[in-house]
């Protein structure tokens, strides 16, 4: 009995975390068949097709384009370009710089049934799975406040134009934005940010710090941090907090999610006993196309947090 085909996947840009993982290991249901402004981790193979321009993959016969374009600025419009060419879309965050932008690539979408996705598989991994699972749970009661932190190393590459990468609030705050919605199962409302480009010691315009706050739509308050500051001694790429408050106790995880506790009442559980890990992002997309399996969160869960910041990114500086 022959194999199932594989969902045939182009990747497009090496702007973001790209799918570079598929051109050196097999996947069980993708396989890369195209790529375009690609930095390759390794050798082309014979099977890949690599083309010159943006264009050419749209007329590939891949199913599925992952875009970490060169400039985040074309990258709603590309998207729109893939849908309308029949394909599916997996976009680096964020997707689009602008809100109008996301409502057109979204009822791109709609019209020609393909399916888009942002990278959004933040608290998925664990322990913030876990930490999902118990919130929403009630075992802390209503939640009343959160605090999230998404902390950067700076380096001389990074980009001091933000229609490079979205800049500071939307690339690195929307990782926050999705921990205090995901996790609390709270959308916020009525957000509010400041930035600031204090520390840049670049010859640019790059945003160093940002925060926001906002309410939760329960009537509960929220409150994020994010930042390049992140010195290369902490010894992980990302520093990342998360607490959540509720009326009963208070779930947090910290160090890069490798110390949690859980308080409830007067009992101090410490350390999360930890569930399974899921499947990768990338998997639960594919079986979501396959339709043999689905991402645990829906699509306006999942884009709910890049809206909010893009709302929010219209502050005046």
């Amino acid at each position: 009995m022959s194999a199932s085909p594989k969902l045939r996947i182009g990747l497009y840009g090496s702007n973001g975390h790209q799918l570079n993982s598929l051109l050196e290991h097999s996947h069980p249901l993708a396989e890369v068949t195209a790529v375009c402004d690609i930095k390759w981790p390794c050798a082309p193979c014979e099977a890949i097709r690599e083309v010159a321009t943006f264009e050419e993959l749209l007329k590939t016969d891949v199913d599925l384009i992952s875009l970490c374009s060169p400039f985040r600025s074309e990258q709603a419009r590309q998207a729109i370009q893939c849908l309308e060419a029949g394909k599916h879309v997996l976009a680096e965050k964020p997707a689009v710089l602008l809100e109008s932008d996301l409502d057109e690539v979204l009822k791109t979408a709609e019209r020609t049934g393909r399916s888009f996705r942002e990278m959004g598989g933040t608290v998925l991994g664990q322990p913030y799975i876990t930490m999902r699972d118990i919130v929403r749970r009630g075992d802390i009661g209503e939640v009343v406040q959160v605090f999230a932190q998404k902390s950067y190393p700076y380096y001389p590459d990074r980009p001091q134009d933000e229609a490079v990468d979205g800049g500071l609030f939307l690339q690195n705050g929307v990782h926050a934005a999705r921990f205090i919605e995901h996790i609390s199962g709270q959308r916020l409302v009525s957000v509010q940010g400041i930035e600031t480009e204090l520390g840049n010691p670049g010859t640019g315009h790059l945003r160093m710090a940002s925060a926001f706050q906002g309410m939760l739509e329960n009537g509960g308050c929220a409150s994020a941090i994010a930042n390049y500051l992140n010195p290369r001694g902490f010894g992980h790429w990302g520093h990342e907090a998360v607490r959540v408050f509720g009326t009963k106790g208070m779930i947090e995880a910290t160090e890069s999610g490798t110390k949690t506790r859980l308080v409830i009442g007067e009992k101090d559980f410490g350390p999360l006993e930890l569930g399974e890990e899921v499947e990768g992002y990338f998997t639960l997309y594919v079986q979501e196309i396959l339709g043999i399996g689905k991402i645990p969160l829906s699509l306006e869960e999942e884009l709910h947090p890049l809206r909010v910041l893009l709302r929010a990114k219209n502050f005046p500086r």
